[in-house]
């Protein structure tokens, strides 16, 4: 099947490189524009969102923090952790953003349930939470009715660094993939996710012909 849109690996990257590269994606596309979802890891950052303009918690281990204009507070972005970025054209779909981050759930949960892991959202507090945990984070933005940002997918990380900041704001523990199924790895799971963005997404395509 041929997709109609892209899907690129970019490995390990700074955020800034890949942020930048983004913004100015989303910038220049025009109604013509092939949508792209990229997938990403990121060298240890700690992130705020919009919803929380400064911060006040102690900086450990000498990691990085920048300001992101996503949607959302303060996370921790790390190697083994899944990032994903949707520039969608929302508008070509007719889709607001409540079906939209509908989507993005379904695909999450999805590919937890392949490996026979239980996810679940919560009213309120975006993400997908595992056995009271949070194991994926949603920050997205809309311009001019296209998306980008996205999530992030605890699959293999050191999650050390969640310990310092209220991640997201909700005072919630965070958990991964392999502290519930320490057999997976992260190559796995990246496919299975893949496999199922191509499934969800699609559909919205599929409409259009």
């Amino acid at each position: 099947m041929k997709y109609n849109f892209k899907i690129r690996n970019f490995g390990l990257r700074h955020i800034k490189t890949i942020s930048n590269y983004m913004k100015y994606f989303t910038i220049r596309r025009n109604q013509f524009s092939k949508d792209e979802i990229w997938l990403v890891q990121h060298y240890p950052i700690y992130t705020f969102g919009i919803s929380e303009k400064t911060y006040n918690w102690v900086i450990p281990k000498n990691i990085p923090i920048m300001f992101s204009d996503r949607g959302g507070k303060t996370t921790y972005h790390g190697p083994g952790q899944l990032v994903v970025y949707f520039l969608l054209d929302l508008m070509r779909f007719k889709m607001n953003i409540n079906q939209f981050v509908s989507l993005i759930q379904k695909t999450v949960l999805s590919t937890l349930e392949y490996f026979s892991i239980s996810g679940y959202i919560l009213k309120n507090f975006p993400g997908i939470y595992v056995n009271n945990r949070k194991i994926c984070s949603f920050g997205l933005r809309i311009k001019k009715g296209c998306s980008f940002y996205g999530i992030a997918l605890n699959i293999s990380m050191d999650l050390s660094p969640f310990d310092y900041i209220n991640p997201c704001g909700n005072n919630i523990k965070m958990t991964q993939i392999i502290d519930v199924k320490p057999e997976i790895n992260f190559r796995t799971v990246q496919l299975v996710l893949m496999n199922n963005i191509k499934r969800y997404f699609s559909v919205l395509y599929l409409k259009q012909i």
